[in-house]
């Protein structure tokens, strides 16, 4: 299924410009689909996938209604809301959406409803996706676009709407249940059957899936966002002929960036400015990926991931060119992470608080460790039980790995070079930060780095800062879901006595964890 962005959904979706209050229905429905041609029951906001495009502008209120009705045994019937990236302030953050942290789910056959102020001036590129279990990897995810009427960067591009937005996203054909269940007794993480472009894909031997046709005009400056919806894969973008220039990361604006090749962890966006300036004909959109040893799953071949850049007055057939993985050798000019810049150059703080997060895998198991702890959901959500009193460490299962820190501070993770040779997006929830050392490079940066919400984890080792001025216990964890589905997760909770001063639930919220908690096993 091709993502939605007529007209139509558009105006479902959003009040008119002039209104601050956007309000959202999705209906969370299993749903036959064929992303990349093999049939199978998904797990689909409004019955496509990817899900709707949310769109907001600067400062409006998101007032997303999700009501579930969910009846597939094959996977998880609860479900949780978590709008990736979006900033959320400590009042608001019971409606953050991270089960078990901020949250408990919405049961089958029932309703809830997150408002979410978009706060301090954030825009960009954002989206959503299920945050209970594995979820997402049956389909629950979409984007989410907040417009800056006044972006300063606006002067380089010419088009910027539902036509430019581009979700890549790796595709299983069997359900989660029965995947995650191999996995615990395998230790070894499922392998996707292919990769998709805006919900569409092809697998070896699978029919051949028209691909997706992105339409261009000669002459025209198109801002593509490209986000990586994944809960495994990373993808290389890249387009035959044409560069991409970077001008956002992770809604953070960037100095302007030229490459012709990006790799992106699962979690993280892009924005870049492409210009149309090539003869008018048909060019390979490349969207090759990498997750896991491709000999598990002989359905994978990543060549086939990929769409078409096609000129206004072009035939309507494949590019002549070979399908290939993107510029090499001479011609690859990549980007650099650590090279990143924010538009608005500024210093990071100096940290009051240092944490060092080791991981380790156990061998054969689907076991990962944070400082020797693998995280387990508690029965009580974090914030419940902060609302409740709780005030140290201890007040936490050790399972929680949950870090207690004080309100107003900066505090400085750092992960120590490792072995593992995959990187492991680690992910901020409700808040981002500053990379001071991105794992591309031995380069420490405390002038001007840029900032974000997902960065990788692996060899070279990463640090980041963040700061403690919005209280709330908020997640961090590796954005591989099979991951942190397996223990590579921690909380990391500010400011606990500012939160309990600030935070007063709905009753809506408070219902939710008796009425989950009620269900018998199969409809959690």
């Amino acid at each position: 299924m091709k993502l939605l962005a007529s007209t139509v959904l558009a105006a479902l979706l959003a009040l008119p410009a002039f209104s601050d209050t956007i309000p959202i229905t999705l209906d969370i429905v299993n749903a036959d689909g064929a992303p990349d041609g093999f049939n199978r029951s998904m797990v689909t906001a409004n019955g496509t996938y990817p899900g709707p495009l949310i769109t907001a502008t600067k400062g409006d209120t998101l007032v997303v209604t999700v009501n579930n009705l969910l009846d597939d045994p094959t996977m998880r019937r609860s479900t949780s809301l978590d709008f990736d990236g979006l900033f959320v302030n400590t009042p608001d953050s019971f409606n953050e959406g991270s089960s078990f942290v901020t949250t408990c789910p919405v049961a089958p056959n029932a309703s809830y409803t997150y408002t979410i102020p978009l706060v301090d001036g954030q825009a960009g590129t954002f989206w959503y996706h299920s945050q209970l279990s594995v979820q997402y990897v049956d389909g629950l995810r979409g984007a989410l676009v907040v417009y800056d009427p006044e972006d300063p960067l606006k002067d380089l591009y010419d088009v910027d709407d539902e036509t430019t937005i581009w979700q890549v996203g790796d595709w299983w054909h069997n359900t989660t249940l029965p995947l995650l269940a191999g996995y615990v007794a395998t230790g070894i993480v499922p392998v996707s059957d292919s990769g998709t472009f805006n919900g569409v894909g092809r697998f070896n031997g699978g029919p051949e899936v028209p691909f997706f046709v992105v339409n261009v005009v000669q002459g025209t400056r198109y801002r593509f966002r490209i986000i990586n919806t994944s809960a495994r894969n990373v993808f290389t973008m890249s387009i035959d002929s044409h560069n991409m220039t970077i001008i956002e990361t992770d809604g953070t604006p960037t100095s302007p960036m030229t490459v012709n090749s990006i790799d992106m962890l699962a979690g993280q966006r892009h924005s870049v400015v492409v210009e149309a300036n090539q003869p008018v004909s048909n060019y390979w959109i490349n969207a090759p990926y990498v997750g896991g040893d491709p000999t598990r799953n002989l359905n994978q071949n990543a060549t086939l991931s990929r769409a078409i850049l096609r000129y206004q007055g072009a035939a309507e057939e494949d590019p002549s060119s070979p399908m290939s993985l993107g510029p090499a050798g001479a011609e690859l000019n990549a980007l650099v992470e650590a090279n990143l810049r924010p538009l608005v150059a500024s210093p990071a703080p100096e940290a009051d608080i240092n944490i060092t997060l080791n991981l380790v895998v156990t061998a054969g198991k689907a076991q990962w460790n944070v400082n020797n702890v693998s995280y387990l959901p508690p029965d009580v959500p974090t914030l419940v039980k902060v609302l409740d009193g709780a005030n140290s460490t201890e007040d936490f299962n050790v399972t929680e790995n949950t870090f207690v820190l004080p309100a107003n501070k900066i505090v400085q993770v750092i992960f120590p070079p490792s072995i593992d040779d995959e990187a492991h997006p680690f992910h901020l929830h409700g808040n981002n930060f500053w990379l001071i050392k991105s794992n591309s490079s031995e380069e420490i940066n405390t002038e001007n780095p840029i900032k974000r919400d997902v960065a990788g984890v692996g060899s070279t080792g990463t640090i980041m800062r963040f700061s403690t001025a919005n209280p709330g216990p908020w997640f961090f964890h590796c954005h591989i879901f099979w991951h942190f589905q397996a223990g590579l997760a921690t909380v990391m909770a500010s400011g606990l006595d500012e939160t309990r001063e600030t935070v007063k639930p709905t009753q809506a919220w408070t219902d939710l964890c008796p009425a989950y908690d009620a269900l018998p096993a199969d409809l959690q």
